[in-house]
């Protein structure tokens, strides 16, 4: 299979060769551990990701990382929530910038405007505009909870 000739791929395959010099061996885990991923979904798809690809993927990671921290935070294992966010904070380097509150909200009541969404009926049509806008640059799911609440 060919190597990735997208930009985020090549930037973190960078990332990781400095880290190996630098002897970081978090940030070193970490690249090794988004690489990892990128390749099992390569092979289990036999398809080469492309950049918003990859995007998609981190995002999930990040998830994973924020769902781990509130379970260890709950059990009183601040010890694991501290590793979780190290790595999210590493992982966030890759995603683009992050949106603000208020443009979320902006970026809500356009999308209700150019769906003409008029009830919770109408989640799907506003979600689907926006899903695109907000991978890797906000929480979707939080995103959602302002759309409901903007519907209802």
């Amino acid at each position: 299979m060919a190597e990735p000739v997208n930009a985020l791929s090549l930037r973190i395959r960078e990332d990781m060769k400095l880290a190996m010099k630098a002897k970081e061996k978090e940030k070193l885990g970490v690249i090794r551990l988004i690489l990892a991923a990128i390749k099992q979904k390569e092979v289990d798809e036999r398809i080469e990701l492309d950049d918003t690809q990859v995007l998609q993927l981190l995002d999930k990671m990040v998830k994973q990382r924020r769902d781990s921290i509130d379970a260890f935070n709950k059990a009183g294992r601040d010890d694991l929530s501290l590793v979780e966010q190290k790595e999210m904070v590493i992982i966030q380097d890759y995603l683009p910038q992050q949106l603000s509150e208020s443009e979320i909200d902006q970026l809500i009541d356009q999308a209700i405007i150019d769906t003409a969404a008029q009830g919770m009926k109408d989640m799907g049509k506003v979600m689907g505009i926006l899903r695109p806008q907000l991978q890797g640059r906000a929480d979707v799911g939080a995103a959602s909870g302002k759309i409901k609440a903007k519907l209802s």
